[in-house]
């Protein structure tokens, strides 16, 4: 498929047709990866692979939240 690169700002941008987005399972505000590869454009979507341990090194007094009292038990809850 052809399409045509446009001035966006001080950049250039490419429009994805849909087909293309759903396919490769990116939407506005996705995070991608662009490379040259022998003078070629690559454009590949990164895949956001979460691990527990690097998530909690971002956890600190700051933004640690406290508890919060959710009333009596009113059925059968175990506490």
């Amino acid at each position: 498929m052809q399409t045509k690169i446009q001035k966006w700002g001080n950049s250039l941008g490419v429009r994805i047709p849909r087909s293309f987005a759903a396919e490769t399972q990116v939407a506005a505000g996705s995070t991608v990866d662009i490379s040259v590869e022998r003078g070629s454009l690559r454009i590949q979507p990164v895949l956001h692979r979460y691990v527990l341990k690097d998530l909690l090194k971002r956890v600190s007094p700051r933004n640690l939240h406290h508890e919060i009292t959710w009333g009596r038990p009113v059925g059968r809850e175990a506490w």
